[in-house]
């Protein structure tokens, strides 16, 4: 009779080559695959508990069979855009007209003309231009966070939006479970409440909603859409700079967002919309539609291209995008972003880009909240520091500004982190923007960051502890899964 260890042995390795293979005939990325073999193959048993838990995106196909159902429903609202898809490139063979048309095969967003752009880059900037905007509000109000934070701007963010509500604006709040759950909470959530604005937590996590799905799967989005008119887009929540985690060390965190009137409006409104119906479990019906605003009028020069991403999205497509605009690069591109571990694909874009003479320059925070992930990027860094890539340490707080800009005339604006959790988990909204004069600005805002910043050498990337280093080399070996 075989012992008890035996048992354990061949049930310990019977389970390991069952989500083994799992793994490979889920057709990941190659880095992926093998990040998730690494675990389930050294750690008995917690390796494949860990799978599990957080190793099949199941919501991302169940979302994904829920859009199909509901593609029919949004014809109509989608239809409505038609007369304002740009069509006028000066030549289809120009790099904006390419990412553009790959672009709309990637995730069927279409180039939207028409657009005025205002770029707001500091906190009190964007809760002032807000607040004026909810309190001038006549038909709704509309917000989709992922994090707010009791106190300071956002508690005057607060009474604007039950001032609205009160005097009959439809306010709807849709924030995600885990970053607002403070929020969720707290009298202000009550407060919102009783005067009318209705409140739903994406995402929540529970016993039952882990069994079946991620449970770090996290709505990442920050928009407003104010009386169907007015949008906002980009890295600010809604939680007061000055106070937000003040005395973690990372200094006051510095966002900033686009304010915008036009078309792509509507395209965004259809965004928030398709997500206030999914988590609510609610479909859209002809009611809603015979209730929706018309598409607001052309206003500015700026084209725009709204690009949601996120579970039920090809995250691939989302990569391919970035890649694409940086291969397109003939003269300077500009990255701002948090968190920086890109996958290959990126990497080997960014050095090729390099070392074909464009300036290339990563702005990232000197401090961040996330020990490992500064682990595991550093090695990036360095290879790309090597080739002369500029990486640039913003030193003046926590720079959450996500942004690129590509050759001043067309720019990335949004949501969206350079991270595989960004890339692959969160539910993220982002901006191709078409426009020389608002890249020139964000390109300043930019330069901004720069000059508060310090340019590291190679040697400053360098690792000298043995036990650091190996740490970073297990961080970049799991990357694929942060």
């Amino acid at each position: 009779m075989l012992q008890p260890a035996v048992w354990i042995f061949v049930a310990d390795w019977t389970i390991r080559l069952v989500f083994s293979v799992h793994v490979i005939i889920r057709r990941r990325s190659i880095g992926m695959s093998l990040a998730w073999l690494l675990i389930i193959l050294l750690l008995p048993f917690v390796g494949t508990i860990i799978y599990l838990l957080l190793g099949d995106n199941r919501l991302g196909r169940y979302r994904a069979r829920w859009a199909a159902r509901m593609r029919k429903q949004y014809e109509p609202w989608k239809s409505r855009l038609g007369a304002y898809v740009f069509e006028g490139w000066d030549s289809l063979h120009t790099d904006p007209a390419q990412l553009s048309r790959m672009i709309l095969s990637a995730t069927d967003a279409v180039p939207l003309m028409g657009n005025r752009i205002q770029l707001l880059h500091s906190g009190e900037a964007i809760f002032a231009a807000m607040i004026a905007d909810i309190n001038q509000a006549r038909i709704s109000c509309h917000l989709e966070v992922y994090i707010w934070e009791v106190g300071g701007l956002a508690d005057e963010m607060c009474d604007s939006l039950a001032a609205a509500a009160q005097r009959g604006v439809e306010c709807r709040l849709l924030v995600d479970a885990v970053g607002s759950r403070g929020f969720l909470a707290s009298r202000q959530a009550r407060k919102l409440r009783s005067a009318g604005v209705e409140i739903h937590a994406a995402l929540p996590v529970n016993l039952f909603r882990a069994l079946l799905y991620r449970f770090d799967l996290r709505l990442h989005r920050k928009i407003v859409i104010i009386d169907h008119a007015i949008g906002y887009v980009g890295s600010q929540n809604v939680a007061d700079p000055k106070i937000f985690r003040r005395g973690a060390g990372f200094g006051q965190w510095v966002d900033a967002m686009v304010r915008m009137n036009g078309p792509a409006v509507d395209a965004l409104a259809m965004v928030v919309s398709e997500d206030w119906h999914f988590e609510t479990t609610r479909s859209l019906n002809s009611h809603d539609l015979k209730h929706e605003p018309p598409v607001p009028l052309p206003c500015g020069p700026t084209i725009v291209q709204v690009v949601p991403s996120g579970p039920g999205v090809d995250s691939e497509a989302i990569m391919q995008i970035l890649v694409n605009a940086i291969y397109m690069a003939d003269t300077e591109l500009t990255i701002t972003t948090p968190y920086f571990i890109p996958d290959e694909s990126l990497q080997r874009a960014l050095i090729s880009a390099a070392r074909r003479g464009v300036r290339v320059t990563i702005v990232i925070p000197k401090h961040i909240d996330s020990r490992l992930v500064r682990w595991a990027g550093r090695p990036f860094l360095r290879e790309l520091a090597e080739v002369g890539v500029a990486i640039a340490r913003y030193h003046k707080g926590m720079l959450h500004t996500k942004s690129i800009t590509v050759d001043h005339d067309t720019s990335f604006f949004g949501s969206l982190n350079l991270d595989p959790r960004s890339l692959h988990l969160n539910f993220e909204i982002m901006l191709a923007l078409y426009d020389p004069e608002f890249t020139s600005q964000l390109h300043q805002l930019q330069r901004e960051y720069i000059a508060q910043s310090e340019i590291e050498s190679v040697a400053d990337l360098l690792t000298h502890s043995f036990g650091l280093r190996f740490l970073e080399s297990c961080a970049r070996l799991i990357s694929p899964l942060l």
